[in-house]
């Protein structure tokens, strides 16, 4: 038995991600722990999985949701910098206070988001193993795969290359708050620093739930990187109530802009008037932005609620409307469902270039949307076959890529061998 550690940022994306596989690894006689903030605790005994809490002072109960209705404001680069912001004083806290609760706890490797990259510092401290696990977009950088923040096609011309160049030398200049704290730390303790992003990955295991076909081509991704598929299980999860009785069996569209940025109330009305006219029940989900009663009157009396058990609705839905969260569009890949999305920060650009790319649906940038573009987009969706037929292509490559029992058992390898596990 080993006694697993996780590592990830405190938003749900991410730990709809990493809890899936705590369980598994629980279910075959391992110990595991999330250190996270108080807020992430919930998420933790929902899911049956041990918690410690990291940065009590600096994250009070509840500052989650005061951080993400602050970010749900934002859009594009702003986002992205204020996310940044919070994931550097995640990083601070944790550098702090992980590796002697880590040590006093006896955790003996651990499972690293690979959007908390200052995991990998605390596993070279600790001299212990370690795993990355991919939940949104691959970060793994390569001159033709454009900047995950980004919505640009996959172009392996030169010219595609320099743009990419360029667009990783912005990035670098807003998440050097993160590369500073990171390198502060090695630097301190006697640990080689880093020089490039991709060094902060694990040497044994890189996990990513996306299918392979959903990622741009690579050609630099290391040997012991594994497209495994989603790990997404309803019992991970904190329960949702719904009120079923209120669907009428009409095709059902699903609009939901995730908890974080969802706040732009005005999408949900674009959404509304542009689902009007067709012949489908839409159903809507806040995820936090704001109270029902609060909402102004939307066109097309769609069904709408706070929250929605989202992997039960998708099994219903003819479509989604979504922000291409990563977690979302693997939900919808993983019942065949396209999409159509609407990105607003962080990743999603990264996302929605991908649904596009593949096949899987259609994409409007925000700046972009109007109610005739997304009824256009809806439109397509809905009645071309080639939508539904990708969706449903990469279901089956999911179902076929093993999930979240192939994770664990090259989780598992990877510690008991001490070597890197090759794909």
């Amino acid at each position: 038995m080993t006694h697993f550690g996780i590592i990830s940022p405190g938003s749900t994306g991410p730990l709809h991600t990493m809890m899936p596989l705590g369980q598994e690894l629980q279910k075959r006689g391992h110990r595991v722990t999330l250190f996270g903030i108080l807020d992430t605790q919930p998420k933790a005994l929902a899911a049956g999985i041990e918690f410690q809490a990291i940065g009590e002072a600096e994250f009070p109960l509840g500052i989650t949701k005061k951080i993400f209705s602050e970010l749900g404001e934002l859009k594009g680069l702003a986002a992205l910098q204020y996310t940044i912001k919070f994931l550097t004083l995640e990083a601070v806290t944790l550098l702090q206070e992980a590796p002697s609760k880590m040590k006093n706890l006896g955790v003996e490797a651990l499972l690293v988001n690979q959007g908390a990259s200052q995991g990998g510092t605390v596993a070279d401290f600790l001299e212990i193993p370690f795993i990355t696990v991919c939940s949104a977009v691959v970060l793994n950088r390569e001159p033709s795969i454009p900047p995950f923040n980004t919505n640009w096609a996959y172009d392996p011309s030169w010219l595609g290359i320099l743009r990419n160049k360029l667009g990783y030398q912005i990035l670098n200049r807003v998440a050097q708050p993160i590369t500073d704290v990171i390198n502060d730390f090695r630097q301190k303790h006697g640990l080689p620093l880093y020089s490039h992003p991709n060094q902060r990955y694990s040497q044994l295991a890189q996990i990513s739930q996306a299918p392979a076909a959903f990622e741009f081509p690579r050609q630099e991704l290391p040997s012991h990187f594994h497209f495994t598929g989603p790990y997404h299980s309803a019992s991970s999860r904190q329960p949702v109530s719904f009120p079923y009785e209120k669907l009428t069996g009409k095709p059902l569209i699903y609009a939901s802009m995730g908890t974080l940025q969802n706040r732009l109330l005005g999408v949900f009305e674009d959404i509304a008037t542009a689902c009007a006219d067709f012949d489908v029940q839409l159903v809507i989900s806040l995820g936090g932005a704001t109270k029902l009663e609060s909402l102004p009157t939307l066109k097309g009396s769609p069904l709408v609620v706070e929250y929605a058990p989202q992997l039960e609705i998708l099994q219903k839905s003819a479509l989604m409307i979504t922000h291409a969260g990563m977690n979302t569009s693997m939900e919808c890949l993983m019942n065949g469902v396209p999409m159509v999305a609407i990105p607003v920060a962080n990743d999603q650009p990264g996302v929605a270039a991908r649904i596009v790319w593949s096949g899987c649906g259609e994409a409007i940038p925000l700046k972009k949307l109007n109610v005739s573009r997304l009824k256009t987009a809806i439109q397509k969706v809905l009645t071309e076959d080639s939508y539904k037929e990708n969706a449903v292509r990469l279901q089956r490559e999911i179902a076929e890529s093993g999930g979240v029992k192939s994770a664990a058992d090259i989780i598992e390898q990877a510690v008991s061998t001490g070597k890197p596990v090759l794909a």
